[in-house]
């Protein structure tokens, strides 16, 4: 997984499998979500990423 924030365009992407972008779909407005030939979510952006996450540059990971 890969996580970026692009303070340019105020986008923060995250990368959940290096497989190709087959399709792009914005179902709900400032979200993008990335798939794969199959149909599987390989990604998504979120875009004004500043004004929906409280900091897009700090990232906190943790596993369960």
């Amino acid at each position: 997984m890969k996580v970026k924030y692009d303070q340019e365009v105020d986008v923060l992407t995250i990368q959940l499998s290096k497989a190709p972008v087959e399709e792009s779909d914005q179902d709900k407005p400032g979200v993008i979500l990335d798939y794969d030939k199959d149909g599987n979510i390989v990604g998504l952006e979120i875009l004004n990423a500043s004004k929906q996450i409280e900091n897009p540059r700090a990232l906190e990971y943790a596993v369960a």
